[in-house]
């Protein structure tokens, strides 16, 4: 699998990787990539079906999106790094965390999915209305669920909704469909935080909070007055989240 990413930052600096949300590619962390570069070599890859990355036919599975992940550790040769994920990603980092630990320094996982598949039935009727009307026909109201009303940016991650191929959307949210990381968070060793936001629709906090209990040692940080696409919406109060952790 090929995945389309893009490096920041000097190669002999300890390497961050950044997983985005379902829908957008590695541009959503540009408010991120200048602020992590100055002390990481960051490596921002769109999840397959995403961006510039292969788009096979679905469905995908959370193993084929991490195994991904995997493989582009391989290719780079690097041995360890850290995982920032949102959303998806988010949900990407935890399935590493648990299945590839000795790749891997720390996580965060903002906004994270953990357990879908106890309704999968959203999703799945998601990912056919998608391959049947494209990505146009879910735009508005995923940005109604990643932004306040007051935050009016949009236009560039409306930008990257649209161009996601629909295939690669669709698959994405089968593998969300049947995604049930809660029975291995216990064994998580490696340092987590969680991020999530008092506003989330998307992923609402209710189903994250619980998370910081479950994974042994990991810190929880709840935003206040922001939504789902937080770290674009907030980097102010991201990024230094970020750089504490990842130091």
């Amino acid at each position: 699998m090929r995945l389309n990413y893009v490096e920041t930052g000097s190669a002999d600096a300890p390497v961050v990787l950044l997983g985005s949300s379902l829908g957008a590619d590695q541009g959503m962390w540009a408010p991120q990539v200048e602020v992590l570069a100055k002390r990481f070599r960051v490596i921002a890859f769109d999840h397959r079906g995403h961006g510039g990355s292969d788009v096979p036919d679905g469905p995908y599975a959370i193993e084929d999106l991490g195994g991904d992940v995997v493989e582009l550790l391989d290719k780079l040769e690097v041995k360890q790094a850290s995982y920032v994920g949102i959303s998806l990603g988010g949900a990407v980092g935890l399935w590493l965390a648990q299945n590839a630990p000795d790749r891997f320094h720390r996580f965060v996982a903002i906004c994270p999915p953990s357990n879908l598949a106890a309704n999968p039935q959203p999703w799945t009727d998601r990912a056919a209305q998608v391959r049947a009307d494209g990505t146009q026909a879910i735009v508005d109201a995923t940005l109604g669920r990643w932004f306040l009303p007051e935050f009016k940016d949009i236009e560039p991650i409306r930008d990257m909704l649209l161009n996601c191929p629909a295939e690669g959307y669709a698959a994405c949210c089968e593998a969300l469909s049947n995604l049930d990381l809660l029975p291995g968070l216990s064994t998580i060793t490696a340092p987590v935080l969680l991020i999530t936001t008092d506003s989330d629709t998307s992923v609402p906090p209710e189903t994250v909070v619980p998370l910081a209990g479950q994974i042994p040692g990991a810190h929880l940080e709840v935003i206040e007055n922001a939504a789902h696409l937080v770290t674009y919406s907030h980097p102010d109060v991201i990024n230094p989240l970020l750089l504490a952790h990842l130091a």
